[in-house]
Protein backbone atom coordinates (compact mmCIF):
# COMPACT_ATOMS: atom_id res chain seq x y z
CA UNK A 1 0.00 0.00 0.00
CA UNK A 2 2.82 2.74 0.95
CA UNK A 3 4.72 1.74 -2.32
CA UNK A 4 1.57 2.34 -4.37
CA UNK A 5 0.81 5.55 -2.74
CA UNK A 6 4.44 6.52 -3.22
CA UNK A 7 4.28 5.88 -7.09
CA UNK A 8 1.56 7.31 -7.45
CA UNK A 9 2.57 10.76 -5.52
CA UNK A 10 5.57 10.54 -8.19
CA UNK A 11 2.94 10.29 -10.87
CA UNK A 12 1.15 13.18 -9.84
CA UNK A 13 4.89 15.23 -9.06
CA UNK A 14 6.06 14.38 -12.57
CA UNK A 15 2.41 15.51 -13.74
CA UNK A 16 2.83 18.60 -12.11
CA UNK A 17 6.12 19.26 -13.12
CA UNK A 18 4.80 18.33 -16.98
CA UNK A 19 1.70 20.78 -16.86
CA UNK A 20 3.93 23.65 -15.71
CA UNK A 21 6.63 24.05 -17.74
CA UNK A 22 6.76 25.32 -21.39
CA UNK A 23 5.56 23.29 -24.49
CA UNK A 24 8.60 24.40 -26.18
CA UNK A 25 10.21 21.84 -23.25
CA UNK A 26 8.34 18.45 -24.90
CA UNK A 27 4.39 18.92 -23.85
CA UNK A 28 2.34 20.33 -25.90
CA UNK A 29 -1.34 20.20 -25.31
CA UNK A 30 -2.96 22.86 -27.65
CA UNK A 31 -5.74 21.39 -29.66
CA UNK A 32 -4.45 20.33 -32.78
CA UNK A 33 -6.80 21.08 -36.14
CA UNK A 34 -8.34 17.57 -37.19
CA UNK A 35 -6.80 15.94 -39.64
CA UNK A 36 -7.58 13.81 -42.65
CA UNK A 37 -7.98 10.81 -40.82
CA UNK A 38 -10.47 12.08 -38.27
CA UNK A 39 -12.12 12.74 -41.39
CA UNK A 40 -12.08 9.39 -42.54
CA UNK A 41 -13.07 7.90 -39.68
CA UNK A 42 -16.13 10.25 -40.11
CA UNK A 43 -19.68 8.56 -40.24
CA UNK A 44 -22.38 9.62 -42.56
CA UNK A 45 -26.01 9.46 -42.43
CA UNK A 46 -25.62 5.63 -42.81
CA UNK A 47 -25.79 3.74 -39.41
CA UNK A 48 -27.39 0.87 -37.74
CA UNK A 49 -30.87 1.78 -36.25
CA UNK A 50 -30.21 3.05 -32.39
CA UNK A 51 -31.94 0.56 -30.08
CA UNK A 52 -34.97 2.32 -27.97
CA UNK A 53 -35.24 5.36 -30.20
CA UNK A 54 -38.49 4.39 -32.70
CA UNK A 55 -40.09 7.12 -33.60
CA UNK A 56 -42.67 8.66 -36.05
CA UNK A 57 -41.36 11.69 -36.70
CA UNK A 58 -37.64 11.12 -36.15
CA UNK A 59 -34.95 8.59 -37.13
CA UNK A 60 -32.09 7.65 -34.63
CA UNK A 61 -28.99 5.86 -35.79
CA UNK A 62 -25.79 5.14 -34.17
CA UNK A 63 -23.22 6.49 -36.94
CA UNK A 64 -20.36 5.19 -35.01
CA UNK A 65 -18.98 4.63 -31.41
CA UNK A 66 -20.20 7.00 -29.38
CA UNK A 67 -22.53 8.97 -31.50
CA UNK A 68 -25.88 9.09 -32.45
CA UNK A 69 -27.28 10.65 -35.50
CA UNK A 70 -30.75 12.32 -35.18
CA UNK A 71 -32.35 12.91 -38.49
CA UNK A 72 -35.56 14.64 -38.95
CA UNK A 73 -37.78 12.31 -40.72
CA UNK A 74 -40.80 13.54 -42.46
CA UNK A 75 -39.48 14.19 -45.73
CA UNK A 76 -42.23 14.23 -48.14
CA UNK A 77 -43.54 16.96 -45.28
CA UNK A 78 -40.45 19.13 -45.58
CA UNK A 79 -39.79 17.85 -42.32
CA UNK A 80 -42.87 19.89 -40.92
CA UNK A 81 -43.47 19.55 -37.44
CA UNK A 82 -46.50 17.93 -36.60
CA UNK A 83 -47.87 16.49 -33.22
CA UNK A 84 -45.59 13.57 -32.73
CA UNK A 85 -42.74 15.24 -32.96
CA UNK A 86 -43.07 17.65 -30.39
CA UNK A 87 -43.41 14.68 -27.47
CA UNK A 88 -40.77 12.71 -29.48
CA UNK A 89 -37.74 14.89 -29.32
CA UNK A 90 -38.61 15.42 -25.62
CA UNK A 91 -38.63 11.54 -25.38
CA UNK A 92 -35.54 11.00 -27.53
CA UNK A 93 -33.01 13.56 -25.73
CA UNK A 94 -34.20 12.71 -22.59
CA UNK A 95 -33.26 9.09 -23.20
CA UNK A 96 -29.48 10.85 -25.05
CA UNK A 97 -29.06 12.59 -21.79
CA UNK A 98 -29.27 8.88 -19.81
CA UNK A 99 -27.43 6.95 -22.44
CA UNK A 100 -23.81 6.36 -21.15
CA UNK A 101 -22.12 4.86 -24.30
CA UNK A 102 -23.22 8.49 -26.37
CA UNK A 103 -20.85 11.47 -26.44
CA UNK A 104 -22.09 13.84 -28.88
CA UNK A 105 -24.87 14.05 -31.00
CA UNK A 106 -25.67 15.16 -34.93
CA UNK A 107 -28.88 16.47 -35.68
CA UNK A 108 -29.73 16.73 -39.23
CA UNK A 109 -32.99 16.62 -41.42
CA UNK A 110 -33.85 13.78 -44.41
CA UNK A 111 -34.55 15.04 -47.82
CA UNK A 112 -34.47 18.43 -49.41
CA UNK A 113 -34.61 20.65 -46.80
CA UNK A 114 -33.61 20.70 -42.85
CA UNK A 115 -37.17 21.55 -41.98
CA UNK A 116 -40.34 23.84 -43.02
CA UNK A 117 -40.97 24.46 -39.00
CA UNK A 118 -44.58 23.69 -37.74
CA UNK A 119 -47.02 21.78 -39.64
CA UNK A 120 -49.83 23.55 -38.90
CA UNK A 121 -52.27 21.69 -40.70
CA UNK A 122 -51.44 19.26 -37.96
CA UNK A 123 -51.19 21.47 -35.36
CA UNK A 124 -54.28 23.87 -35.70
CA UNK A 125 -56.66 22.04 -33.87
CA UNK A 126 -54.28 21.96 -30.76
CA UNK A 127 -53.18 25.70 -31.34
CA UNK A 128 -56.03 27.60 -32.26
CA UNK A 129 -58.69 25.36 -30.56
CA UNK A 130 -57.61 24.67 -26.86
CA UNK A 131 -60.39 23.71 -24.22
CA UNK A 132 -61.60 25.72 -21.43
CA UNK A 133 -64.84 27.42 -20.91
CA UNK A 134 -63.78 30.51 -20.37
CA UNK A 135 -60.89 32.86 -21.29
CA UNK A 136 -58.92 31.80 -18.41
CA UNK A 137 -59.22 28.66 -18.56
CA UNK A 138 -58.80 28.53 -22.27
CA UNK A 139 -55.55 30.48 -21.59
CA UNK A 140 -54.20 28.27 -18.67
CA UNK A 141 -54.17 25.41 -21.06
CA UNK A 142 -52.48 27.39 -23.55
CA UNK A 143 -49.99 28.20 -21.30
CA UNK A 144 -49.41 24.44 -20.72
CA UNK A 145 -49.57 24.04 -23.92
CA UNK A 146 -46.86 26.25 -24.89
CA UNK A 147 -44.83 25.78 -22.47
CA UNK A 148 -44.87 21.73 -23.18
CA UNK A 149 -43.27 23.42 -26.44
CA UNK A 150 -40.77 25.26 -25.69
CA UNK A 151 -39.28 21.57 -23.91
CA UNK A 152 -38.97 20.13 -26.78
CA UNK A 153 -36.02 22.48 -27.61
CA UNK A 154 -35.05 23.16 -24.06
CA UNK A 155 -33.97 19.50 -23.99
CA UNK A 156 -31.51 19.93 -26.88
CA UNK A 157 -30.13 22.36 -24.45
CA UNK A 158 -30.38 20.57 -21.01
CA UNK A 159 -28.80 17.15 -22.59
CA UNK A 160 -24.84 17.41 -21.27
CA UNK A 161 -23.93 15.44 -24.51
CA UNK A 162 -22.72 17.97 -27.56
CA UNK A 163 -25.70 18.29 -30.14
CA UNK A 164 -23.94 19.27 -33.47
CA UNK A 165 -27.07 20.84 -35.89
CA UNK A 166 -26.30 20.18 -39.62
CA UNK A 167 -28.39 22.26 -41.65
CA UNK A 168 -28.94 22.34 -45.53
CA UNK A 169 -31.85 24.30 -47.48
CA UNK A 170 -34.77 25.96 -46.00
CA UNK A 171 -34.60 26.34 -41.52
CA UNK A 172 -37.67 27.82 -41.10
CA UNK A 173 -39.86 28.71 -38.59
CA UNK A 174 -39.35 25.95 -35.66
CA UNK A 175 -36.34 25.20 -37.56
CA UNK A 176 -34.80 28.51 -35.73
CA UNK A 177 -35.96 27.88 -32.21
CA UNK A 178 -34.40 23.83 -32.50
CA UNK A 179 -30.71 24.69 -33.89
CA UNK A 180 -30.29 27.89 -31.61
CA UNK A 181 -30.62 25.53 -28.64
CA UNK A 182 -28.22 23.54 -30.05
CA UNK A 183 -24.19 23.75 -29.19
CA UNK A 184 -22.58 23.81 -32.92
CA UNK A 185 -23.84 24.48 -36.05
CA UNK A 186 -22.66 23.99 -39.78
CA UNK A 187 -24.57 24.39 -42.87
CA UNK A 188 -24.42 23.92 -46.46
CA UNK A 189 -24.22 26.51 -49.14
CA UNK A 190 -28.01 25.92 -50.01
CA UNK A 191 -29.20 26.83 -46.51
CA UNK A 192 -31.24 29.67 -45.36
CA UNK A 193 -32.97 31.27 -42.40
CA UNK A 194 -36.06 32.63 -41.42
CA UNK A 195 -37.63 33.23 -38.11
CA UNK A 196 -41.11 33.23 -39.90
CA UNK A 197 -43.73 33.02 -37.06
CA UNK A 198 -45.03 37.05 -37.80
CA UNK A 199 -45.98 35.91 -41.10
CA UNK A 200 -48.52 33.80 -39.63
CA UNK A 201 -49.74 36.10 -36.75
CA UNK A 202 -47.82 35.08 -34.21
CA UNK A 203 -44.62 36.44 -31.96
CA UNK A 204 -41.95 32.97 -31.84
CA UNK A 205 -42.74 31.49 -28.82
CA UNK A 206 -40.59 28.40 -27.89
CA UNK A 207 -37.12 29.52 -27.82
CA UNK A 208 -35.95 31.79 -31.06
CA UNK A 209 -36.50 35.55 -29.51
CA UNK A 210 -34.77 34.18 -26.37
CA UNK A 211 -31.57 32.24 -27.81
CA UNK A 212 -30.62 33.69 -31.00
CA UNK A 213 -29.86 37.20 -29.50
CA UNK A 214 -27.27 34.91 -27.19
CA UNK A 215 -26.17 33.41 -30.55
CA UNK A 216 -25.34 36.03 -32.89
CA UNK A 217 -24.68 38.96 -30.21
CA UNK A 218 -26.57 41.47 -32.49
CA UNK A 219 -29.72 42.77 -31.15
CA UNK A 220 -30.61 44.95 -34.30
CA UNK A 221 -29.89 41.96 -36.65
CA UNK A 222 -32.41 39.64 -34.55
CA UNK A 223 -34.83 42.22 -34.58
CA UNK A 224 -34.77 42.58 -38.56
CA UNK A 225 -35.21 38.82 -39.09
CA UNK A 226 -37.90 38.41 -36.13
CA UNK A 227 -39.75 41.51 -37.26
CA UNK A 228 -39.60 40.87 -40.96
CA UNK A 229 -39.26 37.36 -41.34
CA UNK A 230 -36.88 37.35 -44.39
CA UNK A 231 -34.33 34.85 -45.05
CA UNK A 232 -31.00 34.52 -43.89
CA UNK A 233 -28.86 32.80 -46.62
CA UNK A 234 -25.67 30.72 -45.54
CA UNK A 235 -23.11 33.38 -46.28
CA UNK A 236 -25.08 36.41 -43.61
CA UNK A 237 -25.56 33.12 -41.08
CA UNK A 238 -21.71 32.81 -40.96
CA UNK A 239 -21.21 36.34 -40.92
CA UNK A 240 -23.22 36.79 -38.02
CA UNK A 241 -22.20 33.67 -35.85
CA UNK A 242 -25.33 31.66 -36.46
CA UNK A 243 -23.33 29.21 -38.50
CA UNK A 244 -19.83 28.57 -37.59
CA UNK A 245 -18.69 26.67 -41.00
CA UNK A 246 -20.63 26.90 -44.77
CA UNK A 247 -20.04 24.08 -46.54
CA UNK A 248 -20.76 23.51 -50.56
CA UNK A 249 -23.02 20.46 -50.32
CA UNK A 250 -24.75 18.21 -48.14
CA UNK A 251 -22.95 15.81 -48.46
CA UNK A 252 -19.62 17.47 -47.19
CA UNK A 253 -21.58 19.22 -44.34
CA UNK A 254 -22.34 15.73 -43.00
CA UNK A 255 -18.78 14.44 -43.29
CA UNK A 256 -17.28 17.47 -41.42
CA UNK A 257 -20.29 17.35 -39.01
CA UNK A 258 -19.59 13.53 -37.81
CA UNK A 259 -15.76 14.48 -38.14
CA UNK A 260 -16.15 17.12 -35.19
CA UNK A 261 -18.46 14.47 -33.72
CA UNK A 262 -15.51 12.12 -33.36
CA UNK A 263 -12.85 14.24 -32.56
CA UNK A 264 -15.27 15.92 -29.59
CA UNK A 265 -15.98 12.35 -28.51
CA UNK A 266 -12.74 10.95 -28.70
CA UNK A 267 -12.01 13.30 -25.44
CA UNK A 268 -13.06 12.85 -21.61
CA UNK A 269 -16.76 12.89 -21.31
CA UNK A 270 -16.08 14.39 -17.85
CA UNK A 271 -14.39 17.16 -19.24
CA UNK A 272 -16.89 17.77 -22.41
CA UNK A 273 -19.89 17.27 -20.23
CA UNK A 274 -18.48 18.94 -17.79
CA UNK A 275 -17.42 21.91 -20.24
CA UNK A 276 -21.17 22.19 -21.62
CA UNK A 277 -22.77 22.37 -18.27
CA UNK A 278 -20.42 25.34 -17.05
CA UNK A 279 -20.77 27.63 -20.45
CA UNK A 280 -24.64 26.96 -20.24
CA UNK A 281 -24.61 28.23 -16.52
CA UNK A 282 -22.30 30.74 -17.30
CA UNK A 283 -24.16 32.08 -20.18
CA UNK A 284 -26.80 32.79 -18.11
CA UNK A 285 -25.31 34.13 -15.02
CA UNK A 286 -22.37 36.89 -13.86
CA UNK A 287 -19.03 36.00 -14.11
CA UNK A 288 -18.58 35.65 -10.21
CA UNK A 289 -21.46 33.46 -10.19
CA UNK A 290 -20.18 31.61 -13.12
CA UNK A 291 -16.96 30.92 -11.37
CA UNK A 292 -18.64 30.40 -8.06
CA UNK A 293 -20.08 27.26 -9.63
CA UNK A 294 -17.30 26.06 -11.97
CA UNK A 295 -15.43 26.00 -8.24
CA UNK A 296 -18.36 23.89 -6.66
CA UNK A 297 -18.01 21.24 -9.92
CA UNK A 298 -14.24 21.11 -10.50
CA UNK A 299 -13.26 19.97 -6.69
CA UNK A 300 -15.41 16.93 -7.23
CA UNK A 301 -14.34 16.28 -11.09
CA UNK A 302 -10.42 17.34 -11.02
CA UNK A 303 -10.34 13.28 -8.94
CA UNK A 304 -11.23 11.58 -12.31
CA UNK A 305 -8.63 9.53 -13.57
CA UNK A 306 -9.46 11.30 -16.98
CA UNK A 307 -6.77 13.71 -16.48
CA UNK A 308 -4.36 11.18 -15.51
CA UNK A 309 -5.17 8.90 -18.76
CA UNK A 310 -5.51 12.06 -20.72
CA UNK A 311 -1.85 13.44 -19.92
CA UNK A 312 -0.20 10.65 -20.23
CA UNK A 313 -1.43 9.59 -23.25
CA UNK A 314 -0.39 13.26 -24.45
CA UNK A 315 3.27 12.54 -22.75
CA UNK A 316 3.47 9.30 -24.64
CA UNK A 317 2.64 11.14 -27.65
CA UNK A 318 -0.33 9.29 -28.35
CA UNK A 319 -3.66 10.34 -29.67
CA UNK A 320 -6.79 10.74 -27.60
CA UNK A 321 -8.82 7.85 -29.62
CA UNK A 322 -6.39 5.43 -28.30
CA UNK A 323 -7.51 5.99 -24.99
CA UNK A 324 -10.29 4.26 -23.27
CA UNK A 325 -12.70 6.49 -20.85
CA UNK A 326 -14.74 5.19 -19.00
CA UNK A 327 -18.87 5.27 -19.03
CA UNK A 328 -20.55 8.11 -17.68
Amino acid sequence: MVATMAASRRFRDLLTLRLTVPTHLGLNLSLRPMGSSAQVEASRAAGSEAPHHNYESLRVTAAQKHILHVQLNRPEKRNAMNKAFWSEMVECFNKISQDADCRAVVISGAGKMFTAGIDLMDMASTILQPEGDDVARISWNLRNIIAKYQETFSVIEKCPKPVIAAIHGGCIGGGVDLITACDIRYCAQDAYFQVKEVDVGLAADVGTLQRLPRVIGSQSLVNELAFTARKMMADEALSSGLVSRVFPDKEVMLDAAFALAAEISSKSPVAVQGTKVNLLYSRDHSVAEGLNYMTAWNMGMLQTQDIMKSVQAAMEKKELKSVTFSKL
